[in-house]
């Protein structure tokens, strides 16, 4: 089967002597469902962020269906990312943007032939797909619960239909139900 996310002997230090990954490989199927499992301050989030192409490691190689990620320049990396969903921990959804518009957002920059009516078609079936109501996409993320939030931006994460979706502690801060 082949490899959506191949990492192979990654190290990472920031300082030269700690080791956030010692030697970390893992290799994860296409249309798998893999979850990184481990206590506070291991290096989950280290990881991703080297899986995006955000952390060069110190050590090893990491690909992304089939690309080193090492290999990409800054322009390539920004498009490569287009491959990926992300739904990070806090949402981190733009407060001064409506629901709507923050799921838009990577429509708007990364799609630039559709028209405005697509976008918001788009953005609009995104946000009915994670159960959130319509009479809450013209609200600020203020305005809504942390678990609106979070299916905004899960909604966000979906909108430009990646190949993969990479989530950072989903149920952070929701209710265990």
């Amino acid at each position: 089967m082949d490899s959506a996310i191949r990492i192979q002997d990654v190290k990472k230090t920031f300082d030269g002597k700690d080791f956030v990954l010692k030697g970390l490989t893992l290799d994860v199927p296409k249309g798998s469902l893999t979850a990184v499992i481990g206590f506070s301050g291991t290096g989950k989030s280290v990881l991703l962020k080297h899986i995006l192409g955000l952390y060069q490691p110190s050590a090893g190689k990491i690909e992304v269906l089939g690309t080193d990620m090492a290999t990409l320049s800054p322009d390539e990396l920004t498009k490569f990312r287009c491959n990926f969903g992300v739904l990070f921990q806090s949402a981190a959804l733009f407060d001064d943007m409506t629901v709507l518009e923050n799921v838009s957002f990577p429509l708007i920059e990364h799609r630039r032939s559709l028209k405005m009516d697509e976008v918001q078609k788009i953005a609009e079936e995104k946000l009915r797909l994670v159960g959130l109501d319509p009479k809450h996409f013209h609200k600020l993320p203020s305005q809504i619960s942390g678990g609106m939030q979070k299916r905004t931006g899960l909604a966000r994460a979906l909108a430009l239909d990646p190949e993969i979706l990479v989530y950072d502690e989903p149920t952070t801060g929701l209710d265990p139900i």
